[in-house]
């Protein structure tokens, strides 16, 4: 397992050595939050503003039905439905432009450093080097992944013990330790960027 990121003494940027499998694994989890943001399309609105037509706010006013997008984009105002609407047409269509788009970066990074397309072998290590903007944008993404992870599995504050409690073998333990592993590579980085 890598070893997480630590501060190159030189350059001050954040370096991080994944195996092949490693590397693939980010970029798969990676793709699957640009596929998961961008799966639901919003009708466009008729606009009625004619500076909300300038500018297209024609984002989705409902809660998104998947509760991992309704994790990552909550509802801003309870008990106002009607502001709450407004809030996420104005919104959404951004946060979900930048939420993809700092994903996409990670699977670009990966494979500019030499992360293979197709087959990939574990024997071929992959070094990542980030700049403060790159881990930053690397660090948001860290934090996406493992929402949507810890929403699809029921992950809960204070339930250590019932992950614990799960055989190895167990595919949901297996998870589990995706989720671990993400939150140890975010918690480098960030130890990274303070050193």
């Amino acid at each position: 397992m890598t070893e997480g990121f630590h501060r190159h003494r030189k350059s001050g940027r954040a370096i991080a050595e994944f195996t092949g499998f490693e590397a693939d694994l980010l970029r798969s989890l990676a793709s699957q939050l640009v596929e998961l943001l961008r799966s639901e399309v919003a009708a466009p609105v008729e606009h009625e503003d004619p500076l909300a037509a300038l500018f297209d706010f024609s984002g989705p006013t409902d809660e998104p039905e998947d509760p991992v997008l309704l994790r990552l984009f909550p509802t801003a105002y309870t008990g106002d439905d009607e502001a709450a609407a407004e809030f996420r047409r104005f919104t959404e269509g951004t946060l979900r432009d930048g939420k993809a788009c700092g994903a996409v970066a990670v699977i670009e990074a990966l494979e500019e450093a030499g992360l293979p397309e197709d087959e990939v072998d574990d024997a071929v290590h992959i070094d990542v080097e980030l700049d403060e903007g790159e881990a930053m944008v690397w660090l948001k993404s860290f934090t996406d992944i493992r929402l949507a992870l810890a929403t699809r599995l029921g992950i809960e504050e204070g339930d250590e013990e019932r992950w614990a409690a799960l055989s190895d073998d167990d595919p949901a333990s297996q998870a589990h330790d995706i989720y671990e592993w993400v939150g140890y590579l975010q918690e480098t980085l960030v130890e990274a960027l303070s050193a």
